[in-house]
């Protein structure tokens, strides 16, 4: 920082103090570049020199610190969430995630908060906006746990971006999860051999075993190939996870359909079928049980005839587990079937999901290693304690057990009463 003098030339990047004819003091503080290149330097103004230079090494600090806002109009909660969500968040994570954010974002966020300043916005605007949603019942509180979630992780990037002092969302509290909204309950041994009877009348019947025995989440199980699966040494890898279809019109313009992309009759899809499965721990190799094998030899002996009675209108694809005449599986279709197992085999009402901490309680009351487990159910190191806690399930009948066992060790092992043979008798 210097005062300005006649003749003299200022350091790169030090700021100019002088005196103007207005009769204030003024000061103009080098800040960076804007994003055409060109320098970015913010003006000060003062009654006295003391006060402005004051002034001029708070924005100094701020500006070393990377705090100081940037050039332009101040963002609005709007604004930024919707920069964010598609030229920050969308590059690098998932679609399924963006798809997420999306969602939160458009739905929720932008129409609740979206004309605070982003630098006034508080964690009590949030709040408020979370009551609103789960008012009368309309939102569950997952609902608006995804938005808070979303709130946060966007909200974080704009105070790392110096646009925010703080994260309003990681200070407001998120809505109350109701017990229900969390809690799972695995199916039985009882309930998966109904599922399995009710899924051997069924195309692709091997599909839901896949998630009942071995816990494959949806995506892994759709997006398996025949090329991935080696029935003769019994075992299969998992590489890739199928995605959900996004669709565009494909209709003229000229003479518009009128319907919603996915049900336009010429829809053209805009989305990969599959990705790779991002995590270390997600490419595995898994084990497949004898009956396992045995279901997928006929299933893949099933999909050949298939194959041969479609003739010409057969989509030819490498996918275990495809539609009547071939092409993947839509996630959607897959879903609305499961329902429909449910339902025939008599069984409760249950997520898809359920069937992965099916699977894993199954491994853990086998006595199957932890570590095992951690591959089969593709859980990294890192977090396979974490997971292990949410996924595996002590049943009732393990929980009396294991306080027979107690007793037992304790009280010791009751005896039998003895019989009175003569009061037998006499009976």
């Amino acid at each position: 920082m210097a005062e300005k003098k006649k003749g003299t030339r200022r350091a790169n990047g030090e700021s100019a103090i002088y005196f103007g004819a207005d009769g204030r003091w003024h000061a103009r503080v080098p800040m960076g570049y804007k994003d055409n290149g060109e320098p970015y330097r913010r003006h000060l103004t003062r009654k006295t020199r003391d006060d402005l230079v004051e002034e001029v090494k708070k924005l100094e600090k701020q500006r070393d610190a990377g705090s100081a806002q940037q050039p332009g109009k101040a963002w609005t909660v709007e604004k930024w969430l919707q920069h964010w969500v598609e030229n920050i968040a969308k590059p690098t994570v998932s679609e399924n995630t963006y798809d997420g954010y999306e969602v939160a974002v458009r739905v929720h966020l932008v129409p609740g908060v979206g004309k605070h300043r982003l630098d006034r916005l508080q964690p009590e605007h949030l709040e408020s906006l979370y009551r609103r949603m789960q008012a009368n019942g309309e939102r569950k509180a997952g609902t608006a746990h995804q938005a808070h979630r979303t709130a946060r992780t966007a909200l974080g990037e704009a105070v790392r971006r110096g646009y925010a002092a703080k994260n309003a969302a990681a200070l407001a509290k998120p809505p109350r999860m109701e017990e229900d909204e969390s809690e799972v309950e695995p199916y039985s041994v009882e309930e998966v051999q109904c599922l399995l009877l009710e899924a051997n009348k069924r195309r692709n019947s091997a599909r839901w075993m896949l998630a009942l025995a071995l816990g494959l989440r949806q995506g892994e199980t759709l997006g398996l190939r025949w090329s991935d699966v080696d029935l003769d040494n019994e075992y299969l890898k998992l590489r890739r996870n199928r995605l959900r279809p996004r669709y565009e019109h494909g209709c003229p313009e000229a003479s518009p359909c009128g319907r919603k992309p996915g049900y336009c009759p010429g829809k053209v899809q805009v989305r990969r079928e599959t990705k790779n499965t991002k995590s270390r721990a997600g490419r595995r190799a898994v084990p497949l049980p004898g009956p396992l094998v045995a279901m997928l030899r006929a299933h893949r002996e099933t999909q050949k005839r298939e194959r041969k009675a479609a003739g010409d209108l057969w989509t030819e694809s490498d996918y275990v587990f495809t539609k009547p005449l071939g092409g993947p599986l839509s996630p959607n279709t897959d879903y609305h079937d499961w329902k429909r197992l449910l339902e025939d085999a008599g069984v409760r009402n249950g997520r898809l999901h359920d069937a992965r901490h099916t699977a894993a309680t199954v491994l853990m009351l086998l006595g199957v290693p932890a570590r095992v487990i951690d591959q089969i159910m593709g859980w990294e190191p890192g977090t396979s304690a974490s997971m292990r806690a949410r996924y595996l399930h002590v049943p009732d009948a393990m929980l009396k057990d294991v306080a027979r066992k107690i007793a037992d060790a304790i009280w010791g092992t009751p005896e039998t009463p003895a019989v009175d043979k003569n009061q037998d008798n006499a009976v």
